[in-house]
């Protein structure tokens, strides 16, 4: 009788059969909620980085530019010259000596030697470190009066910069100003001539008629992207087919 008490089975804790073999919802639950909070702290922190590395990289392009713009303004060359340097809008303007007669597209005398006295200081800042990283073109535009009907102003405005444009490479519209071959290539790689219309008039007629200049720089984005400038003839003497 005693003998078969070895064949009986052996008593198991009563709570060993109910212990999950599996991790509790609950468990599971707070074990994801940590992975995603972990998930959203490294992700937030990458583009927190990001951010201010863009922020930081704006604010250096931004300070480089004004130095290019200030560069300009403050060159003893234009004491002397009726040139308004505006490094808040990036514009150049020569005032009286940038206004244009009535149905005029000829720049006069005084806007032709304060154009002269510009453009080597104006190449000297393109060719300058902070210049070859963002100067992208300076716009040449023509600006008329409220006369007239829009196409022929639009044409007016387009002789204007036209000619500001003949008076840089056309040795006969600006004998004073002596460039090298190297000089007038970079002209026709940074100056476009571009008409304005009467978009933009001034308080007076004689105001409107002028001509500007708008300084355009490059972008972060662009600025990676730049690519060789086109090369244009040099052998070729530039022939403006303005009447002068």
């Amino acid at each position: 009788m005693f003998g078969n008490n070895r064949y009986a089975k052996k008593h198991r804790p009563k709570d060993e059969g109910e212990k999950p073999f599996w991790i509790s919802f609950a468990d599971l639950m707070t074990a994801l909620m940590t992975l995603f909070l972990v998930v959203m702290a490294v992700s937030l922190m990458v583009v927190t980085k990001k951010i201010n590395e863009a922020t930081q990289a704006e604010k250096e392009r931004s300070s480089e530019i004004l130095d290019i713009c200030t560069s300009i303004k403050d060159d003893p060359t234009l004491k002397d010259q009726l040139v308004t340097v505006d490094c808040k809008e990036n514009r150049i303007n020569f005032g009286e000596a940038g206004r244009f007669g009535h149905n005029d597209y000829r720049l006069n005398s005084e806007g032709v030697k304060a154009l002269s006295a510009l453009v080597p200081v104006v190449l000297d800042a393109a060719n300058s470190k902070n210049g070859e990283k963002w100067f992208k073109q300076i716009v040449i535009e023509g600006f008329t009066d409220t006369d007239g009907s829009y196409l022929y102003n639009l044409n007016l405005s387009l002789r204007r910069s036209e000619w500001v444009m003949c008076s840089l490479l056309d040795p006969k519209f600006n004998p004073e100003l002596n460039l090298t071959a190297a000089q007038k290539n970079q002209i026709k790689q940074l100056f476009l001539a571009g008409g304005v219309s009467f978009n933009a008039a001034k308080d007076s007629k004689e105001a409107s008629r002028r001509v500007e200049l708008r300084m355009q720089f490059y972008g972060l984005k662009e600025q990676e992207d730049i690519e060789d400038q086109p090369t244009f003839d040099t052998v070729s003497v530039e022939s403006c087919q303005l009447p002068r």
